[in-house]
């Protein structure tokens, strides 16, 4: 799950495992598998580096056998 911020100012989180596709023209839509389009104040980059950082936040504590929030 990862922290974005829409258009219109609200925090929401999404499930990146959904995400299908990210857009910059000029905002950033995240379209999810689902057919849902989110517009976000993020770049595409910075949507990339949260899930990536969330990949492995989650790899990390099973390689280590800790318990995942």
């Amino acid at each position: 799950m990862i922290d974005v911020t829409k258009i219109d100012g609200r925090e929401i989180t999404i499930n990146s495992d959904l995400i299908e596709t990210l857009d910059e023209i000029p905002e950033t839509v995240i379209t999810l598998t689902t057919g849902k389009k989110i517009i976000v104040k993020e770049s595409r980059q910075k949507i990339k580096n949260l899930v990536k950082l969330y990949k492995q936040e989650i790899f990390q504590k099973y390689i280590l056998n800790e318990e995942i929030d």
